[in-house]
């Protein structure tokens, strides 16, 4: 008898015929939560989430054990991947252009169907680039800037959201308006769209002009290097994330943590309570997500006021 998380169903995604699987395994053990929720879940955000992916190269972390077994990161689009499915070949080196042996073929989430494909592969994780694809296929420079805020224990997301602060401060004077964005994990991103499209290579300058900047302003909770060593107690600014191979957790996607976090777009208010208070700000699981974007909307495309 076939066991009943592994029956399959047969679903009609925006006029793609979709085999699902293992609708009933459980991939969150210390919540329960099971695949079928995983998918539901990434269907009632698609519509918010998928501008946040369209246009961009996606890598995937996948977890086909659940989330207390192991994982892997999976840049190509996988074997048996739909003709239907928009992808886009980058080289591996810094240039960014052409194909070859060296190049990566990423999958572009463009679309609902798509996004179940992979969610139904276990790729609970969503990571995205800040460079864009424009329809010729070609990759653009960077249209956005990040940095992400990484508490050092016994640092916590209380310390992040005072670093926060500061990061939106020195951003403003640079002219650029930060959104910031819980990471599903342990810290914060922050977001600044850019009023010029940059070389991957200026914009991690200017991320790290910034970090730098703040780590010399406040050595004692600050840090731009990325030495483990010497982040206990500080907030690492990882100005890295913008370099033109790396990614960035997408907003409103989960993570492959004990529960299902998401990666959720908060209010500057928010993240000042947080600032005042340890208790302040959470990660929140998905359930909750659902709720603010039924109550606010996108907070990300909003003015995170």
């Amino acid at each position: 008898m076939t066991p009943p998380e592994a029956e399959e169903v047969f679903v009609d995604v925006e006029g793609r015929t979709l085999r699902i699987s293992n609708l009933h395994k459980v991939l969150y053990p210390r919540t329960g939560t099971t695949k079928g929720e995983v998918l539901s879940y990434y269907a009632q955000v698609a519509p918010t989430m998928l501008p946040h992916l369209a246009d961009r190269a996606v890598t995937r972390i996948r977890w086909p054990h659940g989330v207390e077994g192991s994982s892997f990161f999976e840049k190509n689009a996988p074997s048996g991947t739909p003709s239907w499915v928009r992808t886009v070949t980058v080289p591996t080196s810094g240039r960014r252009s052409g194909k070859g042996a060296d190049a990566i073929t990423f999958p572009v989430v463009d679309d609902l169907a798509t996004l179940t494909y992979l969610v139904n592969l276990a790729a609970l994780e969503l990571h995205v680039h800040q460079w864009s694809v424009g329809r010729n296929g070609r990759p653009r420079n960077a249209d956005r800037l990040v940095i992400d805020l990484d508490p050092g224990e016994p640092a916590t997301l209380h310390e992040c959201c005072q670093v926060a602060l500061m990061v939106r401060d020195v951003l403003a004077e640079r002219g650029l308006a930060a959104k910031p964005v819980t990471s599903g994990s342990k810290g914060l991103h922050l977001y600044a769209d850019l009023p010029k499209r940059l070389p991957s290579d200026d914009s991690t300058a200017l991320a790290k002009e910034v970090a730098e900047h703040l780590q010399a302003e406040h050595p004692t909770l600050v840090t731009a290097t990325m030495t483990k060593a010497r982040r206990s107690g500080k907030v690492f600014l990882d100005w890295s994330q913008n370099a033109g191979s790396k990614t960035t957790i997408s907003p409103y996607s989960l993570r492959g943590r004990d529960r299902p976090w998401v990666a959720t777009p908060v209010t500057w208010a928010e993240v000042e309570v947080g600032a005042d208070d340890p208790l302040g700000l959470e990660q929140m699981r998905f359930e909750q997500v659902l709720e603010r974007i039924a109550d606010h909307g996108d907070l990300f495309a909003a003015d995170a006021s």
